[in-house]
């Protein structure tokens, strides 16, 4: 009972910052908490039957996240998780307030969270996961995250609490020499490998945004690979036994989501996993909040496309669909310094109809550089969007709007959709 006053003055905090603020201040209960009752959160996480399960990289936490709680679910167990926007220490103790018995206690078999890697490096020492799944190492968040070095140590703080196995991308140099860590670490945890073979990376000439080194590191029969992929179908390899995916939404990276979900929900189940229960799941879950998303706004098909760091802005523009005839794209204050995304070569738009956001002139003056077509530059995203659903319906493909976090938020806002991702479930 000693997190008792602590759960009843959050909640209570909540009700005051929601009608504060509706919709918003979910992190302010967190906040408090955290202050009041240090302890709550590890004593939260580490608490469920099953165990804990962490899922943290650079890119594709938030898709992987949601198509493992849905394998996971699909095999019977009771799994509390959280939304893609509650990854950071205040967001985590706020979404287990929601569920807290007032022992501190969360009902559920297991537990699947998203952290960011800094807020997951800081409170890795008080937890003890079973499972953790690295995605990728990237160039991202860099007024946070200096290069990758700095995240891939920050990772390794995480994967070396884990006491039962760590499930690592296989083509990716640093994971590959952070897997190599932790099978030498004091916990004794496995590791499980996946990737993608050499003829799905030679498909993708601009990569995957990580240093490749194709999935010759995994034997025959040894982890999971992606061996083919196509738009919003893909197909595995695991056991010697090939199944065909389905993906949320199109490109190879969305295929890489996917085959971490699948080998993570077998790290996690053991001998309980059964792969067609696993893929049917991963394939049945709808885009994640903004990464392929399509809404309809006053009749009018719109498709969402986040970019939140330059690989995955790359293999965006490069999974589009050919000769997308009507273009948006929004990038705000979330992208302090313009120049981060330089490295993306976005040729391949040819034509965008209007670039918006607090970075429309930076973002539109790149676009030029690359032969991009830019009709007009409008920075409030409002008056941008409301220009670009009056115009008549594209004679090919959806209207589609690119953005970045900030662009995405402004967006929704303005259409009257949900501006945060679901609730914790």
């Amino acid at each position: 009972m000693r997190y008792t006053p602590a759960i009843l003055i959050g909640r209570g905090v909540r009700v005051l910052a929601r009608l504060r603020k509706p919709g918003g201040g979910s992190a302010v209960p967190g906040l408090v908490v955290n202050r009041i009752a240090p302890g709550f959160l590890a004593s939260a996480l580490n608490g469920f039957p099953q165990g804990l399960v962490i899922v943290s990289g650079s890119s594709g936490k938030s898709t992987t996240t949601k198509m493992l709680v849905a394998a996971l679910r699909a095999h019977g167990l009771t799994v509390f998780t959280n939304s893609s926007t509650a990854n950071i220490k205040q967001g985590l103790t706020s979404a287990l307030l929601e569920r807290a018995s007032l022992t501190g206690r969360v009902a559920g078999d297991i537990a699947v969270l998203e952290m960011d890697e800094g807020h997951g490096a800081a409170i890795a020492p008080t937890l003890t996961p079973r499972v953790v799944a690295l995605t990728n190492v990237m160039v991202d968040q860099i007024d946070r995250f200096h290069d990758s070095e700095m995240v891939a140590a920050l990772l390794r703080k995480i994967a070396l609490r884990a006491t039962g196995v760590v499930v690592i991308n296989a083509d990716d140099n640093y994971l590959a020499d952070l897997g190599t860590d932790v099978e030498a670490g004091p916990t004794g945890a496995r590791v499980d490998r996946y990737g993608v073979t050499a003829a799905v990376f030679e498909a993708n000439p601009r990569g995957l945004g990580y240093t490749h080194t194709r999935s010759e590191r995994l034997a025959p029969g040894d982890g999971l690979l992606v061996t083919a992929v196509n738009g919003r179908s893909a197909q595995f390899e695991l056991g010697g036994v090939n199944y065909p995916v389905t993906l949320p939404a199109r490109g190879t990276h969305y295929a890489v989501d996917a085959a971490t979900a699948v080998a993570t929900a077998r790290a996690a189940l053991g001998s309980r996993f059964d792969a067609e229960v696993a893929i049917a799941a991963v394939g049945s879950i709808p885009p994640v909040f903004g990464r392929g998303e399509i809404v309809t706004v006053k009749g009018e098909d719109l498709e969402f496309v986040l970019v939140q760091n330059p690989a995955s802005f790359q293999l965006n523009v490069d999974s589009l669909e050919p000769d997308t005839e009507q273009i948006l794209i929004a990038i705000g204050s979330d992208v302090r310094d313009p120049s981060y995304f330089w490295p993306v070569d976005t040729s391949s738009l040819r034509h965008v109809l209007i670039a918006s956001g607090s970075k429309a002139h930076d973002i539109a003056l790149q676009l030029v550089y690359d032969d991009v077509v830019v009709d007009r530059i409008e920075p409030d995203v409002g008056v941008a969007l409301d220009a670009f659903l009056a115009l008549p319906r594209p004679t090919q493909g959806l209207k589609t709007i690119i953005f970045s976090a900030d662009g995405m938020r402004r967006a929704r806002a303005h259409l009257g959709l949900a501006t945060n991702a679901e609730e914790p479930v």
